[in-house]
């Protein structure tokens, strides 16, 4: 059985892995640097978690986790649906950017691909074909294309706000964004003779 004390220091080690990898990536973190803000014993990290690609999977996994917890997959109310993941890129900015390190830094078939990780994706791909059946979605254009839009309109600029600003300039507005936003994703998801109309 883990102790409580272990358990509170692999989430000290968790919460400071996750800040080291979405600053640095997997080559710039250092082990050294994670256990000092965790306040944890560098081989303690060693010991849970493997060498540091093996944390960054984990940290990355849990991550995903997070965020399927916390980000409904329902897209019947699309402004909700759009809300809410800005909302969480908003509060947590880490999970962009540990994705752009992974996409960065491993080789695409060494990715973390996890059975959790692919049924999430499987899910968001189940619901889009569902509201397709329904008659809520567009059913022109096949599930996963759709879904990856839809991710890409709503991401974008929170994975790259240098590309943002230097769109936006001084007149950014996160509001306003937010709604274009939305607009285009229901623009977008929307069935092709309400497209027509």
């Amino acid at each position: 059985m883990v102790t409580r004390d272990a358990e509170a220091t692999k989430a000290r080690i968790f919460e400071a892995a996750t800040a080291e990898f979405a600053a640095y990536g997997i080559a710039g973190a250092r082990v050294d640097r994670i256990a000092q803000n965790a306040q944890a014993n560098k081989q303690l990290i060693y010991a849970y978690f493997g060498d540091k690609k093996k944390l960054f999977y984990k940290v990355l996994d849990k991550t995903l986790v997070d965020v399927a917890e916390s980000v409904s997959t329902e897209i019947t109310d699309l402004d909700k649906w759009v809300d809410d993941h800005i909302d969480y890129h908003t509060e947590h900015p880490e999970l962009l950017r540990l994705l752009m390190w992974e996409a960065l830094e491993v080789k695409a078939d060494e990715t973390c691909r996890t059975e959790d990780r692919a049924a999430r994706y499987a899910v968001k791909k189940q619901k889009i074909a569902d509201a397709q059946e329904l008659g809520l979605a567009r059913s022109d254009m096949p599930a996963p294309y759709l879904l990856l839009l839809l991710m890409g309109m709503i991401n974008y600029g929170a994975a790259l706000p240098q590309v943002r600003d230097l769109v936006f300039g001084s007149e950014f507005d996160t509001e306003a964004l937010r709604a274009w936003t939305k607009d285009a994703v229901k623009r977008v998801a929307a069935r092709a003779q309400d497209a027509e109309d």
